[in-house]
């Protein structure tokens, strides 16, 4: 069975930078599984993936276009110190929540700390980078109704009810 539009599938993966460095990995651990075509992964793994089989290995260089998008200048600000009045220690790499003007909740990533401002980063924090997957494809089958409905996977490495 191929993996197309409304497959139940899952894949075993390493992911990497271009630098080698891992990333994130499911070794070890269920397998990822999402259902072929709702853009529940990126959409450029999701591409990679469309056609294969179980058994299936592949090598996937994924461009930031086809991620977790590019670096959106906007994205990144600075605030007052006093922002963060109920915290009382900011470091570099913290990750809060922010309020957009709309009023939306974005989560946020600290990238300096001064005296008096925070920098913090609305991005993706996979944003801009150019990532690397190294896939097996463990499982194909059709997805049920009831998995449609809900928009997810159900049982190991899926949701579970």
């Amino acid at each position: 069975m191929t993996i197309q539009l409304h497959r139940a599938v899952g894949f075993h993966y390493t992911l990497t930078d271009d630098t080698g460095t891992e990333l994130d990995s499911s070794s070890g651990r269920d397998t990822m599984t999402y259902i072929h075509g709702l853009g529940m992964i990126i959409p450029g793994l999701e591409q990679a993936l469309e056609g294969q089989v179980v058994g299936a290995s592949l090598n996937v260089s994924i461009a930031p276009e086809d991620g977790y998008g590019v670096v959106d200048p906007q994205m990144i600000e600075e605030v007052p110190r006093d922002s963060f009045r109920d915290v009382d220690t900011i470091e570099v790499g913290m990750q809060f929540e922010a309020q957009t003007e709309k009023g939306d909740t974005v989560a946020v990533t600290v990238t300096a700390v001064s005296d008096d401002t925070v920098t913090v980063d609305g991005n993706h924090p996979l944003a801009g980078k150019t990532l690397n997957f190294d896939v097996s494809v463990e499982e194909v089958r059709d997805a049920t109704e009831e998995e449609l409905e809900h928009g997810h996977v159900h049982g190991p490495g899926g949701h579970e009810h």
